[in-house]
């Protein structure tokens, strides 16, 4: 029988690493345990984690990881989707489900390239999927190396074979996610937003939560809203109105300023990446700094 994910927030976890360019694992359980309680899952090994920058071995290795320290009571999609052969996904799929994860994320843009149809994509989708052990599955639309935006047609049609789960859209417009809810009505296919500004009225309309950046910087404000927007809808207003705006960081430089924040909030993280040949400034740092001084009184004037 398929597992069902919890509905709520899952961030995109970020790859801690050395100064030696090397994956610090010591930061990466510190990761687990600080957003132990804050969320409801995390999405590992996925674009924010800079999967494309890691060879499968490093992915495998950093899922097994994960699958044993992270808190028991925390859910665990996971990606790590990289491949464009066909059988090659296959076998790192099933890698990455033997580590024990609860749901197998792919990523839409390796099913079929920019020109081909949906009708390619489907078909290959269903090569893989045949082919791989019984699991709750995801699909994500990744930006990166092209983003392939599901129709609400095709991804009714994925979720009609009931192994689909889990939706990371990143189109970020809420008529558009709206349809697609519509589209997988009665299936066991959820939906979580990954675009802060048009959270709430998704969440109104019927999204299971969210998976995106900015829970790396406030995700119990996330927690909040995605299990409490219903019950005061006035306050979840307010929380909308903070968490939209707060977004904008994510036009900073991304990855390297979630983990200096995160290094903000205690953890012992650098902000070196492998994705951005670059260095924060000191202005951007400040931003940083005020952005969490800014979410401290935020939380503390709101009761969250």
């Amino acid at each position: 029988m398929i597992k069902q994910i919890p509905a709520g927030v899952y961030p995109t976890m970020v790859t801690p690493f050395t100064q030696d360019n090397e994956i610090d694992y010591n930061a990466v359980e510190q990761m687990l345990h600080w957003y132990d309680g804050k969320v409801d899952g995390i999405f590992a090994v996925c674009q924010s984690s800079e999967m494309f920058f890691l060879s499968f071995e490093e992915r495998l290795a950093l899922m097994r990881f994960i699958r044993e320290h992270a808190p028991k009571s925390m859910a665990i999609v996971a990606s790590g989707h990289t491949a464009d052969s066909l059988d090659r996904q296959i076998e790192e799929a099933k890698a990455f489900i033997d580590t024990g994860i609860d749901s197998y994320v792919f990523i839409s843009n390796r099913f079929a390239s920019a020109d081909e149809s949906d009708a390619v994509f489907l078909e290959n989708v269903d090569y893989v999927v045949n082919r791989i052990p019984e699991i709750a599955l995801g699909i994500y639309e990744c930006p990166v190396p092209y983003r392939r935006l599901l129709s609400p047609e095709t991804l009714g049609a994925l979720a009609k074979g009931g192994r689909f789960t889990f939706l990371k859209d990143t189109c970020c417009d809420a008529d558009i996610i709206r349809s697609k809810i519509k589209a997988v009505e009665g299936t066991p296919l959820k939906i979580f937003n990954a675009n802060s500004a048009s959270l709430l009225q998704t969440l109104r309309d019927g999204a299971a939560g969210f998976s995106g950046v900015m829970a790396n910087f406030h995700p119990e404000i996330y927690y909040w809203l995605c299990h409490n927007f219903d019950k005061d809808p006035e306050k979840a207003d307010v929380v909308q109105s903070f968490l939209g705006f707060a977004s904008l960081s994510e036009r900073q430089i991304y990855p390297p300023n979630a983990k200096y924040y995160l290094s903000l909030e205690g953890l012992d993280i650098t902000p070196v990446t492998r994705s951005k040949d670059y260095r924060m400034t000191k202005s951007e740092m400040l931003e940083m700094q005020q952005l969490q001084t800014l979410t401290a009184d935020f939380k503390k004037q709101h009761g969250i």
